[in-house]
């Protein structure tokens, strides 16, 4: 059973080559974002919500390297925000509420979603749109509903959620990298000055 968890493993790494260059593309975007004084939203459901955590959490203390904070927030950890708004509105509104209220134009939107068809999810990035934020779906599967409206989608496509996550776990350490030093190469030449 080990080894077969393992090749499954390999087998969804051995397919991120070929998704390099929107990748690539889709993390120096994020650190666009921030660089033009935009911050970055997170959400998704489950063990989505945890890798929301989890990046938002790189962004503000560091991942590698000493730098200042990055502006993120994950919109799956506010306990408060979480029960009114599902209580009032419905759990489908759950993120779009959210983005509504703290997205601005020039801000960015991930949306991890393993099915690609999570509705709440589609109506965070249909919210984040109309705001004229900047959308990135991390999605599994065939990227579901997601990937035709979100601006870039990142999709790994395997049936297994397990291996979506592992994989869309170190796609998120590959941006949270790329923003780092992106951004504290920057950082660095304004001091200078």
């Amino acid at each position: 059973m080990y080894l077969t968890a393992l090749q499954e493993h390999l087998d969804c790494f051995a397919l991120l080559p070929d998704l390099a260059l929107p990748i690539e593309t889709a993390g120096r975007r994020l650190a666009g974002i921030i660089a033009g004084g935009g911050k970055l939203l997170i959400c998704g459901n489950g063990g989505s919500a945890a890798d929301a955590q989890h990046f938002a959490a790189e962004l503000i203390g560091r991942y590698e390297s000493e730098r200042p904070a990055f502006p993120a927030i994950a919109l799956t950890t506010d306990t408060s925000i979480l029960t009114a708004v599902g209580n009032d509105y419905g759990f489908a509104d759950l993120f779009a509420r959210q983005v509504q209220g703290l997205g601005r134009p020039g801000d960015g939107l991930i949306a991890i979603s393993t099915s690609g068809n999570s509705e709440n999810v589609i109506r965070a990035v249909a919210m984040a749109r109309q705001k004229g934020m900047f959308t990135i779906g991390l999605l599994g599967r065939d990227g579901g509903k997601l990937k035709e409206i979100a601006d870039t989608a990142v999709v790994i496509t395997v049936p297994k959620t397990a291996r979506i996550q592992e994989a869309h776990i170190f796609i998120l350490h590959f941006w949270a990298l790329l923003i780092e030093q992106d951004l504290k190469n920057l950082f660095e030449a304004s001091m200078e000055k």
